[in-house]
C-alpha cells in the first residue's frame, strides 16, 4: 500500500548563498495493509522530513513514493488532494481548523468529503469524541477554545473517522494520559485490523512495541549519520 524507492531530499539555503544540505538518501521500504511500521532514529535523521514527503507537503528529489497506484513524487497537485481525501490520512502533533467550526463538524469532517451522509458522519464522531473523552458539551464548540490535550483528542477523532486505507501518524499518544493513550492504540489496532497501512513516528517505545510491527532506521539514508 505505501512504497517507497531511493527517495533522495535535499534542502537548499537560498539565504545562505544557495548552499545545498543532502537530508535523506536512497530511502526505501515497503508498507503492506494491515502493517504498522515505525520510522526511527536519533533527532535529525529526517523522520518527520519522510513523513512530510510521503503526504506530499515536501519535494523529493529523486526516488518514488507510491501510495497504492499514485506516485506522490510526480503527482499533480490536484491528484495528492484526491489521495489525501480518499487514500491517505495523517495525525499530526497540531490542529488546524478553521475558527469557529464547531468540533463536531471538525471531527465528521473527512467523513463528509468522501460523501458519507450526514447523520453517518456525526455518528462516527460522537463515537470517536466520547471513546476519547472529549465532554459532550464543548463538541458544539470550536476546539481552538480547548487546552492542549483536548486540542490532540480531536485531532486523533478526525485523523481516524474516516477509515484511510494508508494512514500517517506523528506521535500521536504524545502527552496523553493513560486513559486516553490506552484509546489511541486501540484505534490503531482497530485500523490494522480492516486492512491500513500506517507508517508512524512514536517516541513512546512502550506505545511503539505495543502497535508497530516493526521498525525503520531513518539514520540509515542519513548522510552523514549511517
Amino acid at each position: 500500500m505505501i512504497h517507497l524507492e531511493n527517495v533522495q531530499k535535499t534542502f537548499t539555503l537560498h539565504n545562505q548563498g544557495s548552499a545545498e544540505i543532502p537530508v535523506l538518501s536512497g530511502a526505501g521500504f515497503t508498507v503492506n495493509p494491515g502493517e504498522c511500521v515505525a520510522l526511527s532514529g536519533a533527532s535529525g535523521a529526517g523522520k518527520s522530513t519522510l513523513m512530510r514527503m510521503i503526504y506530499g507537503n515536501y519535494l523529493t528529489q529523486g526516488g518514488r513514493i507510491m501510495i497504492g497506484d499514485v506516485d506522490v513524487v510526480t503527482a499533480e497537485p490536484r491528484e495528492i488532494l484526491n489521495l489525501r481525501r480518499d487514500t491517505l490520512g495523517y495525525v499530526s502533533q497540531f490542529l488546524r481548523v478553521v475558527p469557529r467550526v464547531p468540533t463536531l463538524d471538525v471531527v465528521a469532517e473527512p467523513l463528509l468529503r468522501v460523501g458519507t451522509p450526514r447523520d453517518v458522519a456525526e455518528a462516527r464522531a460522537r463515537d470517536l469524541l466520547a471513546r476519547l473523552n472529549i465532554p459532550e458539551r464543548l463538541w458544539s464548540l470550536s476546539p481552538t477554545t480547548f487546552s492542549g490535550g483536548e486540542q490532540q483528542r480531536v485531532n486523533i477523532a478526525r485523523g481516524f473517522a474516516h477509515a484511510f486505507p494508508a494512514l500517517l501518524l506523528d506521535e500521536p499518544t504524545a502527552s496523553l494520559d493513560a486513559m486516553n493513550r490506552a484509546v489511541v492504540m486501540d484505534l490503531i489496532h482497530e485500523a490494522k485490523a480492516r486492512g491500513t497501512a500506517i507508517v508512524g513516528i512514536f517516541h513512546d517505545a512502550e506505545a511503539r512495541a505495543a502497535v508497530c510491527d516493526r521498525e525503520i532506521d531513518v539514520t540509515a539514508f542519513t548522510p552523514g549519520m549511517n
